[in-house]
């Protein structure tokens, strides 16, 4: 106390203490100087009054005492002040050391000149590894040598002193944010705080907010929100979409009177209205909206969603169309199941235990399958209250693995539900205390069952047809090898039959391939009786393959011939009577192929003898077939010389206008049609030679040249008329096409609007995006462009909302039945209606009748052609109609054989 005392005395006593000391010395001299008037020296000291030196002596004396005495004060304040210097730095220690975040400071030389205890920890480092006078950047580069820094210190000063600063990663997936400032004195500040829980949950949040988006837009039921502030959109499903037939992007933002018409938003205003008033803030309703021309009704279901302060803050919208249900209780039950599926079937079961007592604290509503009760009842409670004693026991001991372990464990193992023994797949995961001891247990449980199942039966479908069920050709290979397996060594003979369904396409055509599916699944029950045990698999689409044993190959053609018999036999499908039948071929063993794929190879070679000869016909093989085969491969190898060699020409076949008689219907163009007269082969027919090059890619260089040929006939025609030239799907998927015809049109010098050029649906359903920017691109060059053998696929409907056609041509398939087949005549008449009504012009192909040419006349078809009007010939035979002099009229043209 004396010591505190004594110091707080000397901060008023030692600035006093030079007068104090003054006064003393002037004291002292004035003693001296009174005894200094007694005082006679002996001399003097040179010539200097004695007095006078006293004086000067006594003054020195002073003056030192007094700067002493400042001295010693100026002294004791800076110890003063050292002494607070100190107190406030430990005050600043104390406190920078307390944060959270580490800091690091360097003074303007880049030395360190302080860090606190936080960054040395956040990096792993003790004191003594930052030395005295070590710069920031020999910091950082001690740092990456340790591994934690992962960038160099250049890239760390360029990215941390930005505003948002960088995120560095450290070993054990830890993540630290640091910011970098630059002081005014030239040092700096860095601060470090460990973002690895803030990122883990910003990760989290983003994959639950990206999973509800998903489920809500797979939703099948219509759904969508709205601001009650200004009733506008603020999410619409995608089945949302569907019913309105708008997109997303044409909804949000936008309210109900701006999307629907002024009935359908005043019935959806009101409805949100009463929403609003009813007490609970939900309503169920039924309103009758206009989509188009059509009213549908739908059963809505609203919900007032508010905020923490109890205030309306969103309308959520439920609605599915039930124009169709007559029963307003089934709708409400539908409705019920389908918000229980929105709300509580989450497909992943949760739940949560506390690991000291292992009770369950949390389970979603996908756990009540699980634990067998609802998740209200299971709360509170153990496994072993729950399961029975041995799926308790296997629970709670992979539970403890789980705690144990304080990571994710994964694995599958079978519960009992109320659906009996299913097989989940669980993931349990530690959640730690902040001592780090284990606190909750989460576990996720999702049922597997369904999908094992799916994958036993994806294995199935790896070796069986989906729509027959049928062994595929891979299994049948495999039935094939293990059969010569069997019958390798002894006499034992059997037959691979190769069995192709006739007129699978015109069925297709005709009727459709829902029906053509019905009719292949009846063929194959047919088949599989008249096999009677053997085997039986679909090939490809319409091919079919059976391996018979027995005497060959009498046993294999009874087989045939019986197959010929029960599939020629009619077919009742969807009250169509549809008739087919069968074309074989059969190879045997051992005798032609020792292995499967031979054997099916020459099954094959067979076949493609028997549909040479005739529809319906039974060939067995015979190695002169393999000749057919080279012969096939040497026709292709002529085809490529062909072009080069000039052995191709074209004929043209006119199109004229629909009128009652050929007289009085107009040529007003052509269709250019390849012929190539062989110089050994003699004429070979384009069914021939065309799907060879279309095989072999020769339909590229093929179609240039008739194109260019075509091009170049009729610009010499004194009369404009049409041109038209068939594209393959090919030419648009190699090379420039657009580039080349318009090369091929400033070549020739033909007007762009006299070039047609017809493609079928093969040019769009190989790459949709690319046919249809090449036929835009067609378009604006002038060109027409057709849609050939339209209604003989699957998808031209689609492709002409897609693409304006200039012209349709109807499928000779139709135009042949016509009088023959109400049908057809019923197909024509709607494909003649619908062109017109997208103003395209019809042209019907393979008129051969005066019938057929009055019916098409007497609908409003456009244009005709076929053998009725003239058969394809040389140009040279439709002089007259060209418009060159001294030609001859078109009659002898349509007795052309």
């Amino acid at each position: 106390m004396a010591d505190k005392n004594w110091q707080a005395g000397g901060k008023i006593s030692i600035p006093a203490r030079a007068p104090v000391c003054l006064l003393a010395i002037l004291a002292s001299f004035d003693t001296a100087w009174a005894v200094s008037d007694n005082f006679a020296p002996a001399s003097y000291v040179g010539s200097a009054d004695p007095n006078m030196v006293w004086e000067m002596l006594i003054g020195g004396i002073v003056v030192c005492s007094f700067l002493a005495a400042i001295t010693l004060w100026i002294l004791s304040a800076l110890r003063r002040v050292q002494r607070s210097q100190l107190r406030r730095n430990a005050f600043v220690r104390s406190a920078l050391n307390n944060l959270n975040q580490g800091v690091v400071m360097t003074d303007s030389l880049k030395r360190v000149v302080f860090c606190n205890d936080r960054y040395l920890e956040i990096y792993g480092l003790v004191r003594a590894d930052i030395s005295k006078n070590m710069t920031g950047p020999e910091l950082l580069e001690m740092r990456h040598r340790r591994g934690v820094l992962g960038i160099s210190p250049e890239e760390f000063y360029a990215s941390a002193g930005g505003p948002e600063g960088v995120v560095t990663e450290l070993p054990g997936g830890r993540s630290v944010m640091v910011k970098y400032f630059a002081l005014p004195n030239g040092g700096s500040v860095a601060t470090h705080e460990d973002c690895s829980e803030q990122r883990k949950l910003s990760r989290q949040l983003a994959s639950t907010k990206q999973f509800l988006e998903s489920v809500l837009d797979n939703v099948p039921v219509c759904v969508a929100a709205k601001s009650i502030e200004d009733g506008r959109y603020i999410f619409a499903n995608r089945a949302f979409e569907r019913f309105s037939r708008f997109p997303r992007e044409h909804i949000v933002g936008k309210s109900a009177d701006e999307i629907f018409q002024p009935d359908t938003a005043a019935s959806i205003a009101a409805a949100d209205r009463a929403a609003l008033d009813s007490p609970d803030g939900q309503l169920r309703s039924e309103l009758v909206v206009e989509r188009g021309s059509k009213k549908r009704i739908l059963a809505s279901n609203r919900v007032i969603a508010r905020d923490d302060k109890n205030r309306p803050e969103f309308l959520i919208a439920l609605f599915d169309d039930v124009t169709d249900r007559k029963s307003l209780s089934r709708e409400l039950e539908n409705t019920k199941k389908f918000l229980e599926l929105v709300v509580d079937n989450i497909p992943v079961s949760l739940t949560v235990e506390r690991v000291s007592d292992g009770r369950y604290l949390l389970a979603n509503r996908s756990a009540e399958t699980i634990l067998n009760r609802r998740r209200e009842d299971a709360t509170g409670m153990t496994a072993a209250d729950i399961f029975n004693p041995r799926e308790a026991r296997l629970i709670i001991a992979r539970d403890e693995a789980a705690i144990k372990k304080r990571g994710l464990l994964t694995e599958e193992h079978p519960i009992s539900t109320k659906d009996g023994l299913r097989l989940f797949l669980t993931r349990r995961m530690t959640v730690l205390d902040e001592a780090g001891e284990p606190q909750y247990l989460i576990k996720t449980h999702e049922d597997v069952t369904d999908r094992r199942q799916t994958e036993s039966r994806m294995a199935h479908m790896a070796y069986h047809d989906g729509l027959t069920d049928l062994p595929n050709r891979a299994a049948f290979l495999q039935a094939l090898a293990q059969m010569i397996e069997a019958c390798e060594g002894t006499d034992e003979e059997f037959a691979v039959l190769s069995v192709d369904l006739d007129g699978l396409k015109e069925i297709n055509d005709v009727f459709g391939h829902a029906i053509g599916d019905k009719l292949l699944i009846e063929v194959s029950r047919r088949i599989q009786t008249a096999a009677r045990g053997g085997v039986v698999a679909r090939l490809s689409g319409d091919e079919f393959g059976l391996i018979i044993d027995g005497k060959q190959p009498a046993a294999g053609k009874a087989l045939a011939e019986q197959l010929a018999e029960v599939l020629a036999q009619e077919f009742l499908i969807e009250g169509k009577s549809v008739r087919t039948g069968v074309t074989t071929g059969i190879s045997v063993f051992p005798h032609n192929g020792a292995d499967a794929a031979s054997l099916l190879a020459n099954a094959g070679a067979a076949l493609f003898r028997a549909k040479a000869k005739s529809r319906g016909s039974i060939s067995v093989y015979e190695p002169e077939m393999d000749r057919q085969i080279r012969d096939r491969r040497v026709l292709h190898q002529d085809l490529s010389l062909a072009i080069k060699n000039g052995e191709l020409s074209l004929h043209y076949q006119p199109q004229a206008m629909a009128r009652q008689t050929v007289a009085s219907s107009e040529v007003i163009g052509f269709e250019a049609l390849a012929r190539w007269l062989h110089p050994v082969r003699g004429f070979v027919p384009p069914g021939d030679f065309i799907p060879l090059a279309e095989e072999s890619g020769l339909i590229v260089e093929m179609g240039e040249w008739i194109l260019r040929e075509a091009c170049r006939e009729a610009a010499s025609w004194p009369l404009p008329l049409q041109i038209a030239v068939n594209l393959s799907p090919a030419q648009f998927m190699h090379g420039d096409l657009v580039s080349l015809v318009h090369s091929i049109l400033l070549e020739t010098d033909l007007t762009p609007d006299r070039l047609e050029l017809e493609i079928t649906e093969g040019v769009l359903i190989e790459d949709f995006d690319r046919g249809l920017a090449l036929l835009r691109r067609l378009k604006a060059l002038g060109v027409r462009i057709s849609m050939d053998d339209f209604g003989s696929g699957y998808s031209s409907l689609s492709y002409l909302q897609a693409f304006p056609f200039d012209k349709i041509k109807i499928d000779r398939a139709f135009v042949m039945n016509l009088g023959r087949n109400p049908q057809s005549a019923a197909i024509v008449r709607a494909v003649i209606g619908l062109g017109h009504g997208l103003e395209m012009s019809i042209v019907a192909e393979g008129v051969e009748t005066q019938e057929q040419l009055s019916f098409l006349a007497d609908e409003g078809c456009d244009a005709v052609q076929g053998y009725f009007m003239g058969r394809p010939a040389p140009i040279g035979l439709y002089a007259a109609v060209v418009g060159r002099l001294g030609g001859n009229s078109m009659e002898p043209a349509r007795k052309i054989g």
